[in-house]
């Protein structure tokens, strides 16, 4: 099954982007970070099996952390713009306008850099048969979305966003449009410098973990 693998994604320009890591990270750390967690992020996306890659991207790229680098990783994929004031409704939009017809939608951050090619193509899998799959995050959040039908995401209209409830409210709302979601593994997202170090300790060897690692 080919499936249409969704990254939203901000450009991480110094004093925008990963701001609660702020201190003990400069604004410069903190968007070499979130360029770093992009970078590893579209690596392990790019070599998913069955996987179309489309980036949902907002902000300047001109002026981010390493954006030579990510513009060539971009070429790779098909990037659209974001669309929408609040955070839900770019979520509901991006997953209106990223996948081809018929084409089921796995989507996930940049903040999740531990992802690899094995744990995508599993999380999408179920996607065959059922009509949605979430992945929780530890802080209470949720770290990936795939529905069978793109435009059930207009369940996350109204769903506030980056709150320790918001999974348990997507959840909800899934089931209040009579979806069934598959749980996914539970992993850690990256919001502030314990959870940055954090997942750099499970994945030492990428980009984000020697970013991380210049933070004193």
């Amino acid at each position: 099954m080919t499936f249409c693998l969704l990254i939203v994604a901000k450009a991480p320009v110094p004093g925008f982007a990963k701001t609660r890591l702020c201190p003990p990270a400069t604004p410069e750390q903190a968007a070499e970070i979130a360029a770093a967690s992009l970078l590893d992020t579209l690596e392990a996306t790019l070599i998913t099996p069955q996987a179309r890659v489309v980036v949902a991207m907002t902000g300047d790229l001109g002026q981010a952390t390493r954006s030579s680098e990510i513009t060539a990783a971009l070429r790779k994929t098909e990037v659209i713009p974001q669309r929408g004031e609040r955070f839900d409704m770019r979520l509901v939009n991006a997953h209106t306008d990223a996948p081809r017809p018929g084409e089921p939608v796995l989507q996930i951050g940049m903040d999740t850099p531990q992802v690899t090619p094995a744990l995508l193509a599993d999380a999408a899998k179920p996607l065959e048969t059922k009509d949605s799959v979430l992945g929780l995050a530890e802080d209470g959040g949720w770290w990936a979305l795939g529905l069978q039908d793109p435009l059930h995401a207009k369940a996350l209209a109204g769903v506030p966003m980056s709150r320790d409830d918001t999974g348990l409210l997507t959840l909800c709302a899934l089931a209040d449009i009579g979806l069934n979601p598959g749980i996914l593994p539970t992993l850690s997202d990256v919001d502030t410098i314990a959870d940055a170090r954090r997942v750099a300790a499970a994945t030492p060897h990428g980009r984000f973990a020697r970013a991380v690692a210049e933070v004193r």
